[in-house]
């Protein structure tokens, strides 16, 4: 009965008298050695097995072809593109409209994500149930379906561009899309641009300071009133500085289009419709979960205190559900981002759509599919960090 313990102890005073096949730690620093080797030779068997099998088909393997004419046009752009520009940047251009659809619609799809929660949870029996109902529906349809379905109310609906509807001056609803005046080209509007973002700026330092005066004096400052004049006033003196600009660029019919102005598409429209109502469906049930995670106790001290349904949710009931919503709104947005690649479907120019059409033009095919998963790989990573660090801003810190 002693051996054991006359064993361990005197592995305890020699571990190298100690077998190989004995010792758990040594055991599993061999195991995970003999699996990185065979990772190791598995991916080269692959990698020289797939660069012979290009040798023989004659097909050129790297990134030079980036350089290459293009030779395609894109529907939408950001920036100045065409046909005769290369190949690294019509995959530009792809990038930024994915990048347009995802911000727009994570900031659309957390609105509406919070008054559907908030409503679910709403005392009215018809706004509950609406809210109830719209939440079951859209998450039980499937997103691509949702697309499709969005795409031909668009695409369908609505005349060619000679009978197009024209509701207001310089308005004009075809399938095409909404197309609409916006301002022509002048100095002023940079100046506008500028005076906006100073104006968040000093909203930002007001709400800053709004709450260390609230914390050492009780007292409320209207932030959110004066930012919002702010970004209203300085904006119109910037205008009225330069010049007060109020030239037009108004669209115009020009064969079976409009020229001019700027263009709402209907692939654009149904995409971002189709992803904000599909995925604030989710964002709602997290809202719900996270106000329904605060304890009544903390309600009941705020009504008690005086402070009007608004406030309680503003002051109390939100900032403490962040910390239980924040996680699982941040798979929602990367869920979001990577769901934009279903524009292919429809037809909207986003960066897996042009990464394929120049995958067809030159059969790069390992490298097009390589660049589609470092993209969304950084979009991922980039959202994944914003979040990390809003989210560690929110926790509740105990003093």
């Amino acid at each position: 009965m002693n051996k054991p313990t006359d064993h361990t102890e005197a592995v305890e005073k020699n571990p190298e008298a100690v077998p190989l096949w004995r010792d758990p730690e040594k055991r599993a620093i061999v195991f995970q050695v003999v699996a990185l080797v065979l990772v190791l030779l598995i991916g080269y068997y692959l990698f020289s097995n797939t660069q012979a099998n290009l040798e023989r088909q004659s097909i050129a393997t790297g990134f030079g072809f980036l350089d290459n004419e293009s030779g395609f046009e894109i529907g939408e752009s950001l920036i100045a593109y065409s046909s005769a520009d290369t190949y690294a940047d019509a995959l530009l251009v792809g990038a930024l409209n994915t990048l347009k659809v995802a911000f727009i619609g994570i900031i659309l799809t957390t609105i509406l994500g919070t008054v559907i929660g908030v409503a679910r949870l709403s005392s009215n029996w018809l706004i509950s149930k609406l809210a109830a109902v719209y939440i079951e529906l859209m998450q039980n349809i499937p997103v691509l379906l949702q697309l499709f379905f969005w795409y031909a109310i668009f695409y369908e609906s609505f005349p060619s561009p000679r009978q197009a509807l024209n509701p207001m001056p310089g308005l004009f609803l075809c399938n095409r899309g909404l197309i609409f005046a916006v301002p022509e080209a002048h100095a002023a509007h940079a100046a506008m641009e500028w005076a906006f973002v100073i104006a968040l700026g000093i909203g930002w330092a007001l709400n800053r300071w709004g709450k260390k005066r609230q914390v050492e004096t009780g007292k409320v400052f209207p932030t959110v009133r004066v930012t919002f004049a702010l970004v209203i006033i300085l904006p119109f003196l910037a205008w009225l500085a330069g010049g007060a600009p109020t030239a037009l660029d108004v669209p115009e019919l020009r064969g079976f289009n409009f020229k001019g102005g700027i263009t709402v598409s209907p692939e654009f429209s149904a995409l971002l419709l189709g992803l904000v109502l599909y995925t604030g469906a989710f964002v709602a049930e997290i809202v719900r979960a996270g106000i329904q995670s605060v304890s009544r106790g903390q309600v009941e001290a705020a009504m008690a205190i005086g402070l009007r349904p608004g406030q309680v949710l503003h002051l109390v009931i939100l900032p403490q559900a962040l910390r239980v919503i924040i996680p699982p709104l941040t798979s929602q947005m990367l869920n979001l981002t990577k769901n934009s690649s279903l524009a292919i479907a429809i037809g909207f120019a986003d960066f897996v759509a042009v990464t394929n059409t120049t995958i067809n033009q030159t059969g790069q095919a390992i490298e097009g599919v390589a660049l589609i998963m470092l993209a969304f790989l950084f979009f991922s990573l980039s959202t994944s960090l914003f979040m990390n660090w809003y989210n560690k801003k929110m926790k509740l810190v105990e003093r």
